[in-house]
């Protein structure tokens, strides 16, 4: 029973941690839209390249 309460707890914490990460690939693919130009149709281009490069930047 305390193991499925910690496991439960870790999930939550998970979720948590994860929305900054969101937030910050979200800002980074808008800032790639913006520097194209606005260009309409290439969001999942721009949401991936932004996954990309705050991927990289995390592991440094």
């Amino acid at each position: 029973m305390a193991e499925e309460t910690n496991l439960k707890s870790a999930k939550k914490r998970v979720k948590v941690d994860k929305k900054p990460l969101y937030d910050m690939i979200q800002k980074k693919a808008y800032e790639l839209y913006e520097k194209r130009g606005r260009e309409q149709g290439k969001n999942l281009d721009d949401w991936l390249e932004a996954e990309k490069i705050i991927n990289r930047k995390k592991r440094k």
